[in-house]
């Protein structure tokens, strides 16, 4: 059954939402294509074309400048068509990046890439012994590590980011294959909790995208969070960025903007349905960079 706004506990009273300066991680999509499937968006057989995902690509990024965030850019590597997808490249807290170990060997060159630009950009680089997909799989909520699993992060990744980052992780399962990644079925909104931003940090979700433990776990949590619609999570809606006031999310997920602007939130419309033929969106290409030497 799909969760309505009127299923989930919301807030009655509008609250003025602050902006937070953010550094982002992209990969221009210079060599995007989808050459092989490793998962259900992708079809080897439906034509890409380059051009347009470099023309909505470009259209995320310069939202991005507008909105006043700073932008590193990592090259492209030839033949390694996902390394637009940056927010599976790693997860970095207080300037430690955790590097990825992709389960697929079609990924698995992009893991060196990513790591030497941690290490060439000021970062002190965690080398990852478990399989682990990054940011796709570890979102950071105040304090708290949400962390994926049931599709490409394991279950040991979720013991060593705890030790990497010596915070509490919060283990989520994930059962619908088109929502294979945790960033793809949860959105942080607000990404600075405490002084400077808000008391409690908040989500939105998909209900239906977990098991029952983890939808347990999600309603005990975060008792206000915004729970989207089947329809909205379909068109990636959740796959998006917030700074806190501004929440980037695909221009489909009609009903997801409404609920973000009844609790305060801007919705900015970015359309990347060009790269969501790789299984990727807003969030997807974004890696969130804490910290560091800048």
């Amino acid at each position: 059954m799909s969760a309505t706004p009127a299923a989930a506990a919301v807030e009655t009273e509008t609250v003025e939402r602050v902006q937070q300066h953010r550094r982002y991680l992209m990969c221009r999509p210079d060599h995007f294509t989808v050459s092989y499937s490793i998962n259900p968006w992708m079809e080897p057989s439906r034509p890409t074309d380059t051009d347009l995902a470099l023309k909505q690509w470009q259209s995320l990024y310069d939202t991005y400048k507008e909105l006043g965030h700073e932008i590193e850019l990592i090259d492209h590597v030839e033949g390694l068509p996902d390394m637009v997808y940056t927010a599976n490249g790693g997860f970095v807290i207080d300037g430690v990046a955790y590097g990825p170990k992709f389960r697929f060997r079609e990924r698995a060159a992009e893991a060196p890439a990513f790591i030497d630009w941690f290490a060439a950009n000021g970062f002190e680089v965690a080398e990852p012994a478990e399989v682990n997909e990054g940011e796709g799989d570890f979102l950071l909520v105040g304090d708290t590590i949400l962390a994926g699993t049931g599709f490409r992060s394991t279950g040991d990744s979720h013991r060593e980011v705890g030790e990497v980052f010596s915070r509490e992780v919060v283990s989520l399962t994930l059962t619908d294959p088109r929502f294979y990644h945790l960033d793809t079925a949860i959105a942080v909104l607000d990404p600075v909790e405490g002084p400077g931003g808000v008391e409690k940090a908040n989500i939105a979700y998909l209900p239906n995208a977990f098991d029952e433990r983890s939808q347990a776990i999600l309603r005990e949590r975060y008792p206000d969070a915004i729970r989207v619609s089947d329809a909205d999570g379909s068109v990636f809606g959740l796959n998006s960025a917030s700074d806190g006031k501004n929440v980037i999310i695909s221009p489909r997920a009609v009903g997801f903007e409404a609920q973000l602007r009844e609790r305060g939130y801007t919705p900015v419309m970015v359309d990347l349905s060009e790269l969501l033929l790789g299984g990727g969106g807003i969030k997807c290409c974004t890696l969130e960079l804490r910290g560091g030497s800048r």
